[in-house]
């Protein structure tokens, strides 16, 4: 990888300790955590929300998602230390700006998933198998994965399908559908290109100093791929919502949902290209209010439809 990161510099020794803690918890991404909310996908469309045991295990699955996600995002952080330092934005990250002892950093990149893992077993061993999935295909994608063209946004959408299946095997699903696995990866892929082109925007020329992949990746490649993927996705949800057996109620009125997620596609891509916002998904999400209004409503409409009518 090019990356020879020594365990002891001169900036992290000179670190005090309360600042190096609000470091590690800065760099394990709480804000982050959102997107582990896809684990709670299967306990909605189950009917299932309102059930304690099973709202409980999915409670457990998603802490135990972020405990992990935050030991990869650790991780990826300490090997790109220094190209982040190249980066914009991410050069303020606690690591590359000398915030946070790798020393400490690394260790909880060792505890955070023998935690996670360790505690899954007590809880499903299948979801032990998720994470553990999740874990290793995150390190491949740390490591080489996300310098490869094409391949590093398909690992990321693989990692939101993951969340999905863990949220699903904790539970006894009783009417559940495949579907959902199409439509959450490709709105993953969705986010995943977006995010590089506004990226590659963003960085211009240095965008190949800051990650290999960007030698492969060009705007008229990267808006062809978003205008693909959207469609896909849009197609993908309303055959979702024909499904009578998924939506447990009459096909047409979970029909009523399809405009609401068209809405909030078209308007993330307004966002991107008009703007300019999209480097990170997390960020639209917390700052676009008509956004934030069309996932609440969709929500809304979904609880209505499969647990009051």
């Amino acid at each position: 990888m090019g990356r020879n990161i020594s365990l002891t510099t001169t900036t992290s020794e000179s670190v005090d300790f309360m600042t190096a803690v609000r470091g590690l918890l800065r760099t394990m991404r709480p804000k982050q955590w959102a997107k582990n909310a896809f684990v709670f996908a299967g306990l909605l469309f189950d009917r299932q929300l309102l059930e304690a045991e099973a709202f409980g295990r999915v409670i457990a699955a998603f802490i135990l998602f972020s405990l992990t996600a935050s030991a990869i995002y650790l991780i990826n952080d300490i090997v790109d230390i220094e190209r982040d330092r190249l980066h914009p934005r991410k050069k303020n990250r606690p690591l590359p700006a000398g915030q946070l002892p790798i020393q400490m950093a690394a260790t909880a990149a060792i505890i955070l998933p023998v935690i996670a893992l360790g505690t899954s077993l007590a809880i499903s061993l299948p979801l032990t198998v998720v994470l553990l999935t999740y874990f290793v295909m995150q390190l491949l994608y740390s490591f080489q994965l996300k310098n490869v063209v094409l391949i590093d946004v398909f690992i990321i959408a693989a990692g939101f399908v993951l969340r999905t299946i863990a949220g699903v095997v904790v539970i006894n699903v009783t009417n559940f559908s495949p579907w959902l696995y199409v439509c959450v990866g490709l709105l993953a892929l969705f986010l995943a290109v977006g995010k590089r082109r506004q990226e590659l925007i963003l960085l211009e020329d240095d965008a190949a100093k800051v990650r290999d992949t960007y030698k492969g990746y060009n705007l008229p490649l990267l808006d062809d791929l978003l205008r693909l993927v959207v469609t896909s996705t849009s197609i993908a949800y309303a055959l979702y919502a024909t499904e009578s057996d998924t939506a447990l109620v009459e096909p047409e009125y979970m029909l009523l949902t399809v405009p609401v997620v068209y809405y909030a596609l078209f308007r993330y891509l307004f966002v991107i290209h008009r703007l300019g916002m999209g480097g990170d998904p997390t960020d639209v999400l917390y700052e676009d209010r008509p956004l934030q209004m069309a996932i609440g409503m969709w929500g809304i409409m979904i609880f209505v439809l499969l647990y009051v009518l």
